[in-house]
């Protein structure tokens, strides 16, 4: 079994849960350029609100997305989006990466922003 697909069988487990409880879940993914995080209704079928280190906007703000000073810049902006939506609690799927660096750094940042998980 390789990398990509221990993350994902460990991904399984934790959407699971998630999707047990019906709660709104804070998904991330990580490449070694850019940082995704996106807010995903209850029912897993709609995405409500998504930033990444590759949209427009952040790349003008940050001169490398895959550092953990761009995850932080993620993770508040998506705090803001999120607020504005009037989602306060959320349920953080870390997608089966560890939560360590820029996953750890990403999660901080949106608690700083409000967000409950």
């Amino acid at each position: 079994m390789n990398t990509k697909q221990s993350r994902i069988r460990r991904s399984r487990k934790t959407r699971a849960k998630i999707a047990a409880v019906k709660a709104i879940r804070l998904s991330i993914n990580r490449t070694n350029s850019h940082i995704y995080a996106q807010i995903i209704s209850a029912d897993g079928g709609t995405v409500m609100t998504s930033v990444s280190s590759n949209d427009k906007d952040m790349r003008g703000q940050l001169p490398n997305g895959g550092n953990i000073s761009a995850a932080a810049a993620v993770g508040k902006r998506l705090a803001e989006k999120a607020k504005g939506l009037g989602i306060e609690k959320v349920a953080f799927d870390r997608s089966g990466f560890q939560f360590h660096g820029r996953v750890k750094a990403l999660a901080e940042a949106a608690r700083e922003g409000g967000l409950v998980f």
